[in-house]
């Protein structure tokens, strides 16, 4: 009889975590939309094999950096979410703030990271006409670092406070405005010069402001109620609330670096073999992300859930928000995965017409098939434990899966075993497998104990 009823809580939560989850997912995945019109419109220009390459290499390269100080203010999905929860707007707004102070704070140390990428490359041996050409292409990126930052911090505020269309409708018609100024940019139509390559970074620096101003005007939009944000004690500088902020997203912002950088690192790798096999990399990493952005939105419906739930003191509705984001998730992933497996050569012909770049690509996205449930996993759980003020679990259990284990077996079956890229593919499988078993127990761990799951206010994080 306590089975029945606990199907029947849980599924009672299946509603309210897809309203939020729906748009979120929308959201992210117009964002790799843009990611992937990026690689599609560069990959026709001429030496699609290095323009691919360049345009995979830079921009993993910036996202590492970039996201990394996006990730610092993931500590808004635990206070913002809870505070909510708690139906303290002003407490929320509060930490908003101080998270936009840390954005302007962090902008020039972020674009100084950027800027030394390029001659970093060289030293650890990637080829030369590669770097060449990414060099100016991340030049370009790294202007749009403050309106990435400011949309990033606002984005967390506005969905941990249940408002998520806005988020959706900033994304999905920045698409429009990414693919419009490709086309001027890269290819030099509308009397503009043709920038190649660069001209996708130039292209995302106009979309990323677009962004960040969509949601500056929702922000007000949604205060005129109560005009909280106009207030002198919303805009106060709190140190003590910055340490709060990066207590909870400084492990959180690792945490994806590792993850990230994992997969950098292993386009890096990729790049010391040659341009077929970058390209290749990029193809089936674009595709792995672009299937991950779906279990990322309900990732951050879970924190929401979790901490809404957490704040009103209700820890079994947090157990059965985080459950539900799970199952969800995961169920996705598995559908994902027996459609990369199914149609690998369709999905390789959509980035490119060379066939020795599909011929390659086809059999890392074979392999990324194998890894898609677990990545749900991982994502979603993170999420769901973020949401309940944990983010150093994760953090600990991607430096142990990714850096300490799938990138050295990687390495080894790359360049020793003689498997090629797919081997750095074959390591990372591992780290993913890893990670999703270790932050599944520790939801199910916290899940168990009544303690575990408290708001922070009364575990005094």
């Amino acid at each position: 009889m306590s089975w029945k009823l606990e199907f029947k809580s849980l599924r009672g939560e299946l509603s309210p975590t897809l309203r939020l989850a729906l748009p979120l997912v929308l959201a992210e995945l117009s964002w790799m939309a843009m990611t992937t019109v990026d690689t599609i419109m560069v990959g026709r220009l001429p030496n699609a094999a290095v323009a691919i390459g360049a345009a995979a290499l830079g921009g993993g390269l910036y996202y590492t950096i970039a996201i990394f100080g996006s990730g610092l203010m993931l500590g808004l999905d635990t206070l913002v979410s809870q505070a909510f929860g708690r139906d303290d707007l002003h407490d929320a707004r509060h930490s908003l703030a101080n998270s936009l102070v840390m954005t302007v704070l962090l902008t020039p140390l972020l674009m100084m990271a950027v800027s030394l990428m390029p001659g970093l490359m060289l030293r650890v041996g990637v080829k030369a006409e590669i770097v060449a050409t990414m060099a100016p292409f991340l030049y370009a990126l790294n202007w749009g670092t403050f309106p990435l930052l400011l949309y990033s911090t606002l984005r967390r505020y506005l969905q941990a406070v249940n408002i998520v269309k806005p988020i959706m409708f900033a994304l999905v018609s920045a698409n429009i405005v990414n693919a419009l100024f490709n086309w001027i940019f890269i290819y030099g139509h509308l009397g503009a010069k043709a920038y190649g390559v660069p001209g996708s970074g130039w292209s995302t620096c106009v979309a990323r402001l677009y962004m960040a101003g969509v949601l500056v005007f929702s922000l007000f939009y949604y205060d005129r109620p109560r005009r909280l944000l106009l207030r002198e004690h919303a805009w106060r500088v709190d140190f003590g609330r910055m340490r709060e902020l990066l207590l909870l997203g400084g492990p959180a912002a690792v945490q994806i670096l590792l993850e990230i950088g994992g997969f950098t690192a292993a386009g890096a790798m990729a790049g010391r073999v040659s341009s077929i096999a970058l390209a290749a990399h990029q193809i089936a990493l674009n595709c792995a992300a672009f299937t991950y952005m779906v279990p990322l939105g309900i990732s951050s419906a879970a924190a929401v859930r979790v901490g809404h739930a957490l704040g009103r003191q209700d820890s079994a509705g947090a157990r059965r928000a985080g459950w539900m984001s799970i199952l969800l998730g995961s169920s996705f992933m598995l559908a994902a995965g027996m459609v990369l497996v199914s149609i690998p050569r369709m999905i390789g012909r959509i980035y490119t017409p060379d066939p020795i770049v599909i011929q390659a690509g086809v059999n890392l996205l074979r392999i990324a098939a194998a890894f898609q449930l677990f990545d749900g996993i991982q994502t979603v759980t993170t999420g769901a434990l973020r949401g309940s003020g944990e983010t150093r679990t994760p953090m600990i259990a991607n430096f142990f899966a990714y850096w300490v284990l799938g990138l050295p077996v990687g390495y080894v079956l790359c360049f020793h075993a003689k498997l090629g890229v797919a081997g750095l593919w074959i390591g990372l499988s591992i780290g993913l497998i890893v990670v999703a078993s270790i932050v599944l127990y520790e939801w199910w761990r916290r899940m168990s104990v009544t303690r575990s799951l408290q708001p922070l206010s009364t575990l005094n994080v």
